[in-house]
C-alpha cells in the first residue's frame, strides 16, 4: 500500500467568501470546480503540484446552500455546527487531508486491522466541462474526520484525475504537516497505508500546508481542529 497527498481540503462558510479568501492569501483566483449532489456541497479547485506532490490541488469547500445532502452527514465535519461557527467568525481555514491510495478498499482494511473505522467506500462522480469525473471516497456515517483531521480521508480516482485539466496556478506545494497527541497511534495508522510526505509531531491537533506563491511562501494553518 502506498499513499500520497491527493489534495488539500480549504473550508468557507460560503464559496464566494472561500474564493476571496484565495485571492487575498495566495494570490490567485481559484479555477472552476462543480457540485457533490450525495454530499450537497461545492467547491472550487487550484492545482499545486510539484515533484514531490505531483497531482496535488487545493480544494476550497463549503455547503451549497438550499442542497440537502443524500446521506445522513456530510463528509469533512461540514455539518459540525462548531467549526461552521468558527468559518463564519475567523473565515475560511486549511481543515483536512485527501490521500490518494490504489485501492480503497485495501486501504480501509488496512487501517480496520489496527482498529480504525474509516468508515464506507462511497462511489461519488460530478459533471465537469471535460465529462464525468468519478472517484471512490471514504466517508464515515457520523462524517468525521480522524484523528481530528490528521488521518487523511482516502480516494480512489477512476479513470481521470481531476488535476489532469487544471492550468498551472503559480502555487506549489512544498510540505505538509501534522501535530496530533496521540502520535505513536496516528503514525501507524500513516504507516499502514503508506502515506508519504507527511511530517509526523506531537502536540495539540494542528494541520500546516506550506506554499510557494504568488505572494511569497505562505504556510496555511488550520488553527485548530
Amino acid at each position: 500500500m502506498q499513499a500520497r497527498i491527493d489534495h488539500l481540503v480549504v473550508a468557507a462558510a460560503t464559496l464566494d467568501e472561500g474564493v476571496a479568501w484565495c485571492e487575498a492569501t495566495l494570490g490567485v483566483v481559484p479555477g472552476p470546480g462543480g457540485e457533490h449532489p450525495l454530499m450537497g456541497t461545492h467547491n472550487r479547485l487550484l492545482r499545486v503540484a510539484t515533484v514531490d506532490y505531483p497531482q496535488a490541488y487545493l480544494e476550497i469547500i463549503a455547503v451549497q446552500p438550499g442542497r440537502e445532502p443524500l446521506r445522513t452527514r456530510r463528509w469533512f465535519d461540514l455539518d459540525d455546527e462548531s467549526l461552521q461557527a468558527s468559518l463564519r467568525s475567523a473565515g475560511p481555514r486549511l481543515i483536512h487531508l485527501v490521500a490518494q491510495v490504489p485501492d480503497a478498499r485495501a486501504a480501509v482494511a488496512a487501517l480496520a486491522a489496527g482498529g480504525i473505522d474509516a468508515g464506507e467506500v462511497v462511489q461519488a462522480s460530478r459533471l465537469t466541462p471535460r465529462g464525468l469525473l468519478e472517484w471512490q471516497i471514504t466517508v464515515r456515517a457520523d462524517g468525521r474526520r480522524l484523528f481530528r483531521g490528521g488521518l487523511p480521508t482516502l480516494i480512489e480516482w477512476g479513470p481521470v484525475h481531476p488535476a489532469a485539466g487544471m492550468p498551472e496556478s503559480g502555487v506549489t506545494l512544498h510540505a505538509v504537516g501534522v501535530r496530533h497527541p496521540e502520535l505513536a497511534a496516528l503514525r501507524s495508522a500513516h504507516e499502514a497505508i503508506g502515506l508519504q510526505r507527511v511530517s509526523l509531531q506531537a502536540g495539540e491537533p494542528t494541520l500546516h500546508a506550506v506554499l510557494e506563491t504568488p505572494r511569497g511562501r505562505v504556510t496555511l494553518p488550520s488553527a485548530g481542529l
